[in-house]
């Protein structure tokens, strides 16, 4: 099982690559609607392949308020 910070390092990554970002520009605690200027659409299939890629399931019910790289890992740590 990995680590929670491989974990966070991989959807990093996933996400420089989604949005074609620099990886650098990506911080943990960085809230991903303003760092990315993304809208919920967008976030959404961020989230789609960030789910298939770990293969969970996350329920809408706990990505609510969920706006930070670093809380969206612990969620998805919490499933594998």
């Amino acid at each position: 099982m990995q680590t929670a910070e491989q974990t966070l390092d991989e959807i990093l990554n996933l996400a420089a690559v989604h949005f074609k970002v620099p990886r650098e520009k990506l911080s943990p605690d960085d809230d991903f609607f303003k760092t990315l200027e993304v809208d919920s659409l967008q976030t959404l299939d961020l989230l789609t392949k960030l789910e298939n890629h770990f293969r969970v399931e996350l329920p809408d019910y706990e990505l609510q308020g969920v706006s930070d790289f670093r809380t969206l890992a612990g969620k998805i740590q919490a499933r594998l």
